[in-house]
């Protein structure tokens, strides 16, 4: 299957692992437990303690905890739990995305607090917005309550006005996005995980078994590498994209992958 020595950053795969299984979890997660299910996917036990402790300072994500047996855990704060309740309907969605119309950000942030307008960029460009001007961010009007939570969550609300309506011109839609969004480097996105996870689906197809270990695996690592592309692509609708959109291909494998592999992934997992 996967090459896992081509391995993917471990603070990244602890967030996955917790989006797919660990919340799901009754109670925090046993350190011990976390180093297991980390080595199924090469990381090894001194990478896992310095990546939760990581997540612990910064985000706020992870809180620690003991269970009921007294182990030392970890388990979710609730701002965590919200992220990963807001990217679920990006990165489990199996329909294609409706043309509902815009979503507008513009801000405008004081000269004194200019550290706030380069991390309320960096935001808004990962949850998917492309720049239609300085200071008018667009994306679709579909994650207007994500982009809210958000903004509210990192207390840069104050500084931005959200607007829903539609593009009447003057260039046409089509060749809008063009300048919004980079769409050729997206595009190579989305075949970077084709190049890596089609095959792995295609393994598993020929398959009548499906080990928990391996499906586990196979799994994590096709979600970690899944779940940012939903943000770097913001979906638009097909009538805006090109033709042989590679994201309609690398969505169908991971939806293939996730069909096949979550349940029997949960299993080693424990849940």
């Amino acid at each position: 299957m996967i090459n896992v020595s081509d391995q993917p950053a471990p603070r990244s795969l602890i967030v996955t692992l917790y989006g797919a299984y660990g919340r799901f979890v009754s109670g925090p997660v046993p350190v011990a437990e976390l180093i297991r299910l980390l080595a199924a996917v090469g990381v090894d036990a001194p990478s896992v303690r310095s990546s939760v402790s990581r997540l612990k300072r910064r985000g706020g994500l992870l809180l620690p905890a003991r269970t009921a047996q007294g182990a030392a855990g970890y388990e979710l704060s609730d701002e965590a739990r919200q992220l990963l309740d807001d990217g679920d309907r990006r990165i489990y969605a199996t329909a294609p995305p409706a043309d509902e119309g815009w979503v507008l950000a513009v801000f405008s942030v004081p000269e004194s607090e200019r550290q706030k307008r380069h991390v309320l960029r960096s935001r808004l460009a990962g949850l998917g917005f492309g720049t239609a001007a300085p200071g008018v961010w667009i994306a679709p009007a579909r994650l207007h309550e994500e982009t809210r939570h958000t903004l509210q969550r990192l207390r840069l609300d104050a500084y931005v006005d959200l607007f829903r309506g539609e593009h009447l011109g003057f260039a046409p839609t089509l060749e809008a996005v063009g300048r919004w969004w980079d769409l050729a480097a997206i595009a190579k996105e989305h075949e970077a995980f084709l190049g890596r996870h089609a095959r792995v689906l295609d393994a598993w197809r020929t398959r009548s078994d499906t080990p928990p270990e391996e499906a586990y695996r196979d799994y994590l690592l096709a979600l970690d590498a899944w779940r940012h592309l939903p943000y770097v692509d913001p979906g638009l609708p097909a009538r805006l994209l090109p033709q042989d959109w590679p994201g309609t291909r690398s969505a169908a494998v991971f939806q293939g992958l996730h069909e096949r592999l979550r349940d029997a992934g949960a299993e080693f997992a424990g849940v």
